[in-house]
């Protein structure tokens, strides 16, 4: 997939203000259009000139893209960073699906790979609606002479946010880090750094939103704030997977464990705990910890796959493979057919 460097398509700097974009719109607008341009490649320009008025015209679309930085350069092979959408706070329910179309007057004109995987339905930023809708969306209240003067909630928000998966299993309150984009005074965009205090319940899974009412734009004419959408993922941990509210992790063992069936302790989110394996268990072989995994109604399950240790390299650890070697004839291979033997 190939980066789009949309302040180069509409020839404007990075830190161009909003009217500043709104004019050099127009301007290639008319020379583009093709309905009215004489260029040869009219059509393909226009369509990539809405493309990139329709990221830099939106303040939050514009403050996401500007995070991926300045070093990409137009049709240079782009991935999204990992960590792409976290912690950006985004205005809810704002409709933008993948592949998204233009507007009125641009029919026909689909929006790239790059703006789909950027701001598509499966991004951070891609008309993902909150959980629930505010419970005020508009109402009429009485004026001060007996008149009806119409009041509205304010816009909800969504952001995406990372916490740990200890977080998730036993719950608590942490800090959240937010970027809120706005418009200056001076019409150029940025993002306001936000601070709140959250409390994760225990047994949150990844994608789940926690509702923070009233943390949303503010109402209009008197009307209550929206609410703030947190939608949950987890940090990447180093032992354990999730899987909903499954947790799987490697365990490696001793050939002697594996092959006894011994008692060996596993890691789990709740702490350590013992497990008996099968006797003669194998590499890839997978067992189950019954409720081990993230708490719920249901609570997950933790899911062991075994993996062979073998011991450091030592005169000693040799000469007892050797022995084995001799004292216990063992082929692993011999159940492999081939079509002949092959020479080395």
């Amino acid at each position: 997939m190939q980066f789009k460097d949309y302040y180069d398509v509409m020839g404007v700097a990075r830190g161009a203000t909003q009217d500043e974009i709104k004019r050099a719109y127009r301007k290639l607008a008319r020379k583009f259009h093709p309905d009215v341009s004489k260029e040869k490649d009219a059509e393909d320009r226009f369509k990539e000139l809405q493309e990139a008025y329709e990221v830099l015209k939106d303040a939050e679309k514009r403050a996401a893209y500007d995070q991926l930085g300045q070093n990409w350069r137009q049709g240079q092979e782009f991935r999204p960073p990992p960590d792409w959408g976290k912690g950006f706070e985004f205005t809810a329910g704002r409709g933008q699906p993948g592949g998204a179309k233009a507007g009125p007057g641009q029919q026909g004109a689909d929006f790239s790979d790059f703006f789909s995987e950027l701001f598509g339905a499966r991004s951070p930023f891609g008309g993902a609606d909150a959980a629930g809708a505010s419970p005020h969306a508009g109402f009429q209240s009485t004026g001060p002479r007996g008149g009806r003067a119409y009041a509205a909630a304010g816009q909800d928000h969504v952001a995406r946010v990372e916490i740990d998966l200890e977080d998730a299993f036993r719950g608590g309150t942490r800090t959240i880090e937010l970027r809120t984009p706005e418009i200056t005074a001076d019409g150029h965009v940025t993002s306001k750094p936000r601070t709140l205090r959250v409390s994760i319940p225990a047994g949150v899974v990844e994608g789940q939103q926690i509702r923070l009412a009233g943390q949303g734009s503010a109402g209009i004419g008197g009307g209550p704030a929206g609410d703030l959408y947190l939608e949950i993922s987890f940090r990447a941990h180093p032992l354990f997977k999730v899987d909903g509210r499954d947790v799987t992790v490697q365990l490696p063992v001793a050939p002697w464990e594996a092959a006894l069936g011994e008692s060996v302790s596993v890691p789990t989110l709740g702490g350590s705990v013992d497990m008996k394996l099968p006797i003669g268990a194998r590499a890839g072989q997978r067992l189950r910890l019954r409720g081990r995994g993230l708490p719920g109604p249901t609570p997950g399950d933790q899911y062991v796959t075994l993996t062979i240790a073998l011991p450091p390299d030592s005169p000693q650890s040799r000469e007892f493979f050797a022995r084995m070697k001799q004292e216990l004839p063992f082929d692993p291979r011999a159940e492999l057919v081939t079509g002949g033997r092959a020479s080395a």
